[in-house]
């Protein structure tokens, strides 16, 4: 754990791996996280998370699960797919979890994948901020708003995973807002590096409570399959 805000919070550790494969047809990935939460009883909970989806290549269908736990017990869980009705359009999520039900998407609604493909765009034409809708189906809530802040673009340079060594990297910072309304305060913030491959490291995850910092341990492409 990077700080504590006087939360309940006062020590963080965990791990987390991400799977980015090529379907043929879309992308499918798998994110787990798995955190040690210590409180100020000096009690330890176990919080896992989840979270794997499906993305059509050009954007306009996705499919996703996610499931959370504390300790033993499920906290949340939400499951279904979405669609748009053409690439930036808008479109709707259906889902099967928590409860069924339906929630239109707005015109410019970007998927997770896409979302990436936006920044790492954004970041080439020299742009410093971006505004983009996301739906990435981590909660029941539909679309969210996302404000980017491009902070830096820098060349190659060296880099202990030998597939970045060659490629420039963005340094970005990321804050998430409820469409419903609210205060105006973030849902969520996480700070990063992006490589122009898509790939994150140095990550700053801001959960409101408390912030964890995150380096990446391990890189290793997988088997093509198309």
């Amino acid at each position: 754990m990077a700080s504590s805000r006087g939360g309940d919070v006062v020590a963080a550790r965990g791990t987390m791996g991400y799977e980015v494969v090529d379907a043929c047809d879309g992308w499918a990935t798998r994110q787990r996280l798995e955190m040690t939460i210590t409180n100020a009883e000096g009690q330890d909970i176990q919080m896992t998370s989840d979270y794997a989806t499906w993305e059509s290549k050009d954007g306009t269908k996705f499919r996703f699960h996610m499931k959370q736990m504390t300790d033993t017990a499920v906290t949340t869980q939400t499951d279904g797919e979405a669609t748009l009705q053409r690439p930036g359009g808008p479109g709707e999520a259906r889902y099967t979890a928590p409860r069924e039900q339906t929630k239109e998407l707005p015109a410019g609604t970007l998927f997770p994948m896409k979302h990436t493909e936006a920044i790492l765009a954004g970041a080439r034409d020299g742009k410093k901020f971006l505004a983009l809708p996301l739906f990435d189906g981590t909660d029941d809530g539909g679309a969210q708003d996302s404000s980017v802040v491009i902070i830096d673009r820098k060349p190659p340079t060296d880099s202990k995973f030998p597939m970045l060594s060659t490629l420039p990297s963005t340094r970005v910072r990321l804050a998430f807002f409820d469409r419903q309304g609210g205060n105006g305060t973030p849902t969520y913030e996480v700070g990063m590096r992006y490589w122009e491959n898509g790939v994150a490291d140095n990550l700053q995850m801001d959960f409101g409570d408390f912030v964890m910092d995150g380096k990446m341990s391990e890189l290793k492409p997988l088997p093509k399959r198309c």
